[in-house]
């Protein structure tokens, strides 16, 4: 227990290590801002005209293809067009004809729209031999949404690996190693310390960021907490396995970096191209935070069957690991 405590009072100091839980909370709090955002509104055209100047039924026509701002002034619209925080097309009725103008930092699609809007308003009334299907849209943005939401969960349950790295691999450079070995405390009681702490840090750091970002219903609470609690474990496990074999502080950090993009980017990529049917993408659970990518994943999509999977697979993960954990702390203690 004095081991644990001393544990705590040294993360306290390290504003590392609270950077690193803090992260994915305050990466849920930006998420959960996108709530009332539309990005198709975002991406969406839009028009300035000058009040009383454009014609109805040209203001209706600007309508079918994005949005339409009216300005009191020229001087107004102007600086609208101007302001870099908008993508404003301005347009100025000139008798049956309309000009355009931009400020000259727009997309480029925006600048094609530009060029060409006046020629397409001189043929509207021209009949267009093309088929037009309307393809209705049941979402907006929750797809991409509840794809942030996973990353970022992801993210936070595999912290406790990169606190458990750096805290052994600074305890080897500083020396404080040496002065464990002396100390009344069994290699377990050691391990259990290390263990407990990155799994809580990973655990807390989740559940938050869940709270923040993720509205979660009463049947999808004991599925979600055995996600995190069994990506906890294992996330610490493997910031012990990188602690122990990273002989310096350069080769940890690339250690933890080259596992944090292997463990986020492989799980992206096979949800996102491969088909689930397929032999490769069943060979993607070989890492574990591909079991937890795809069980949030299965919270998000109701997919109660392939959840249980999941499961399976990252409890298997945690067995397999720890196996290996104590060959190794066996193997290291005969030599």
């Amino acid at each position: 227990m004095n081991g644990l405590k001393y544990q705590l009072k040294n993360i306290r100091h390290d504003k590392m290590c609270i950077l690193t839980f803090l992260l994915p909370v305050v990466v849920g709090i930006a998420i959960s801002l996108l709530s009332d955002v539309s990005f198709l509104s975002i991406s969406e055209t839009s028009f300035g005209i000058v009040q009383n100047e454009a014609a109805d039924d040209t203001a209706v026509w600007l309508q079918q293809s994005g949005t339409v701002t009216q300005y009191e002034t020229f001087d107004a619209l102007r600086n609208a067009v101007n302001d870099p925080s908008t993508q404003m097309i301005g347009v100025i009725q000139v008798d049956d004809t309309i000009q355009t103008f931009i400020s000259g930092d727009e997309l480029e699609v925006n600048r094609v729209i530009a060029d060409t809007l006046p020629q397409i308003y001189e043929n509207r009334t021209d009949s267009l031999p093309v088929e037009r299907m309307l393809i209705h849209v049941e979402t907006d943005n929750e797809g991409l949404k509840s794809l942030l939401i996973a990353i970022t969960l992801v993210t936070a349950m595999f912290m406790g690996c990169t606190f458990n790295a750096m805290s052994i691999i600074s305890e080897k450079e500083e020396g404080i190693s040496f002065i464990m070995q002396i100390l009344p405390m069994t290699t377990q009681s050691y391990v259990v310390q290390k263990i407990t702490l990155g799994f809580i840090g990973g655990a807390a750091s989740t559940i938050v960021t869940a709270l923040i970002c993720m509205r979660i219903e009463l049947a999808q609470v004991l599925p979600f907490l055995m996600i995190i609690l069994l990506s906890a474990y294992i996330a610490a496990l493997i910031g012990l396995f990188i602690g122990i074999f990273a002989n310096g502080l350069m080769i940890g950090i690339v250690s933890i970096k080259m596992v944090m993009i292997l463990f986020l980017a492989l799980p992206i990529f096979f949800y996102l191209i491969v088909p689930d049917e397929t032999i490769l993408f069943g060979l993607s659970y070989i890492l574990p935070s591909s079991a937890t990518f795809y069980g949030i994943m299965d919270l998000f999509n109701r997919q109660f069957t392939k959840l249980w999977s999941a499961l399976a697979v990252l409890l298997t993960h945690a067995i397999l690991l720890s196996i290996v954990y104590k060959l190794v702390q066996m193997r290291r203690t005969k030599v």
